[in-house]
C-alpha cells in the first residue's frame, strides 16, 4: 500500500512549508489526484488519520479534487477522455497518445494558521 508513503509524503511538505512561514498548523488542504496516477483515494483516506496523527496536519480538514485523465491521439490529434492508461483513440483506435492530464498528485494549496 504505497498510499501511506504518499501520505507521509503530503505530512513532510506540509510541515516544511509551515515552518517557512512559523504557522502553528494547517486548517485546510486541498489535493489533486489525477484518476490515472494510480492512487487509490479510499486507501489514502484510510491511512490519512495514522498519517497526520501528532503533525500540523491533524486537524486539517482534507479536500481531494479529482482530475479526469485526458489524452491526445497522435495519429489523429483528438483530445480525448481517458479512463484506462491503454484506451484506444474513439476517433481512428489509434493507441499511440499523450496523457494531458491525469496522472497528477498535487498539494494544490494549504490554509495555515499562526
Amino acid at each position: 500500500m504505497h498510499e501511506l508513503s504518499i501520505a507521509m509524503g503530503i505530512v513532510r511538505i506540509a510541515e516544511n512549508e509551515s515552518a517557512k512561514v512559523n504557522a502553528q498548523k494547517v486548517e485546510k488542504i486541498e489535493l489533486e489526484i489525477g484518476t490515472l496516477s494510480g492512487i487509490e483515494i479510499d486507501a489514502l483516506n484510510f491511512v490519512w488519520s495514522s498519517a497526520v496523527k501528532g503533525t500540523v496536519l491533524q486537524d486539517a480538514l482534507k479536500k481531494i479534487i479529482t482530475i479526469n485523465g485526458e489524452a491526445k491521439c497522435k495519429d489523429c490529434k483528438h483530445l480525448f477522455e481517458l479512463n484506462q492508461m491503454y484506451d484506444a483513440c474513439p476517433v481512428c483506435n489509434g493507441y499511440l497518445k499523450t496523457i494531458v492530464k491525469g496522472k497528477e498528485m498535487l498539494v494544490k494549496s494549504m490554509e495555515l494558521s499562526y
